[in-house]
């Protein structure tokens, strides 16, 4: 285990976060999709969660509008929204849009403010981790308060290791299941490009024909990969880790007896610590 005096801090956090939040719009930019949902009044429950194409920057931004109404019928404080990800072209044209249809002001993890999470990553390990890892380990952590192994399926797979005072310390990225199976396509001759579909939990037979073999191989990459890194920080931790999953493909993971937990908006929960977390820092100082 890695002793306190080890731990690297964030990058600086002066910047100012929001002073008050009664009700947090939380976006989460991805390179495929984007997620959206809302808090209110300290509730840890995500509201309205949906899913879009990060692309779509005119329908998230409606959404958020949508939201704001209806948050507004409750309280009459706008609300705060947050954007985080890791598609900084997604990102900046969301933020346009939302400017469009909404008057109040947008505020973004890695401009306004930092992730306010201890970690144990060299330098460069600092400067290019991604938002969604951090926010991820954070929610994670405010779920199970113990140390764990978060595992985020969607364009790229992540599984990463949080330890039981939740410091993030690293983990591995691997490609997400569309990757691999345009991947398949795109550098063979003939295999075919395939849409994933699970195949039968129970049956323990090798695939007899192509279609099946590749989404054989694409399930077993994920799951053979959560097992055996599961193992491995569990060795380097001298303590056996929960599992919690999260993602747009972690459907993929369904029925695995390894895993423990599994939170569709694990990222905007990180999104909800984060600005707890800062909030509570400047009210503190």
């Amino acid at each position: 285990m890695i002793q306190d005096d080890s731990l690297r801090p964030s990058e600086d956090q002066s910047e100012s976060a929001p002073i008050q939040i009664g009700s947090l719009i939380a976006i989460a930019v991805g390179n495929t999709r984007t997620r959206v949902g809302s808090f209110s009044g300290g509730n840890k429950e995500c509201l309205n969660p949906q899913s879009f194409e990060s692309s779509d920057s005119a329908g998230i931004a409606q959404r958020v509008k949508e939201i704001s109404d209806s948050l507004g019928e409750l309280s009459a404080d706008q609300p705060t929204v947050v954007i985080a990800g890791v598609h900084p072209k997604h990102a900046d044209e969301i933020e346009r849009a939302l400017h469009d249809v909404v008057s109040f002001p947008t505020y973004r993890f890695g401009r306004d403010f930092q992730i306010p999470i201890h970690h144990t990553l060299t330098e460069s390990g600092e400067m290019t981790v991604g938002q969604d890892r951090l926010l991820c380990a954070l929610g994670a952590f405010d779920t199970l308060n113990q140390a764990c192994v978060v595992i985020d399926i969607g364009t790229a797979v992540t599984i990463d290791f949080v330890d039981g005072t939740g410091v993030f310390h690293g983990g591995a990225i691997l490609p997400g299941i569309s990757m691999m199976l345009s991947s398949l396509h795109d550098s063979t001759a003939n295999l075919p490009k395939l849409t994933y579909r699970k195949l039968d939990a129970g049956s323990n037979e090798p695939a007899k024909q192509t279609d099946e073999a590749i989404l054989l191989g694409v399930t077993y990459a994920i799951r053979g990969a959560v097992r055996t890194l599961t193992e491995r920080y569990a060795e380097h931790y001298q303590a056996y880790p929960q599992t919690i999953v999260t993602g747009g493909d972690l459907g993929v993971l369904e029925g695995d007896e390894l895993i423990d937990t599994f939170v569709p908006d694990l990222q905007l929960q990180g999104i909800r610590v984060a600005c707890t977390k800062l909030i509570d820092e400047d009210d503190d100082e």
